[in-house]
């Protein structure tokens, strides 16, 4: 299986001028911590990072440190999430069949989950890792008044990893590309061109490190790990 690791963005939520995959959370980047749990999956045998040329040698140095046994190939981000996973699929080997998605942020993710997903990619062509909702959810206008409270028995919290048929989403993304669509994740273009995709339980613990709340609560979670 092949993972592309999107690695290109800011931490402007986080306060910081920097990416923020390379803030420090138990003195180790948090980019380091996502790649060590993708390394450690069993189904993942190459990892493509995508990340800005100006981050290249920070990116290096992660590397260095945490010496990983799998083949890991840079690849140039763009200006949006979108535009770089696009990159990254033009970056992946020849022969690529499926491949899964992962944000770099997403630091805590298992092993069990990157491989859970590889294993399900077998039998459909699209899928994301994902919770059920437990608050209730309400739907609010632009004056602010609530408009209405989905069933939140059909209502789930997207996460990565993501995963897809390699020529599947190639197509998507140059559909979206010639239609200027704009969208959040990979599976917004799967849905978007009429393509199933498929829930894979994800983890409680799988947070997107975001605010420098989520960072204290990722440090948590990691010190009861170890």
């Amino acid at each position: 299986m092949h993972l592309l690791i999107p690695a290109a963005g800011m931490g402007k939520r986080m306060g910081s001028s920097r990416n923020k995959l390379l803030m420090t959370l138990l003195d180790r980047p948090l980019l380091a911590w996502t790649l060590i749990a993708a390394a450690q999956a069993k189904s993942i045998e190459w990892i493509g990072i995508i990340g800005q040329p100006e981050d290249r040698s920070d990116l290096e140095t992660i590397l260095g440190n945490i010496s990983l046994a799998k083949p890991v190939q840079f690849i140039h981000g763009g200006s949006t999430r979108q535009e770089s996973v696009y990159n990254g699929l033009q970056g992946l080997p020849d022969g690529a069949e499926r491949v899964l998605i992962h944000d770099g942020a997403r630091c805590l993710a298992t092993p069990d989950l990157f491989d859970r997903c590889a294993n399900m990619l077998k039998t459909c062509s699209g899928l994301i890792a994902a919770i059920s909702v437990k608050d209730t959810i309400k739907v609010v206008d632009s004056m602010g008044i609530v408009t209405g409270t989905p069933d939140r028995a059909n209502l789930w919290a997207a996460q990565t990893p993501q995963g897809f048929d390699v020529k599947l989403l190639k197509a998507c993304h140059e559909q979206g590309r010639n239609l200027g669509w704009e969208v959040t994740d990979d599976a917004a273009l799967f849905e978007k061109c009429n393509l199933p995709v498929t829930i894979v339980p994800g983890e409680e613990t799988n947070l997107k490190i975001t605010t420098p709340v989520d960072l204290a609560i990722a440090e948590f979670i990691l010190r009861s790990r170890l």
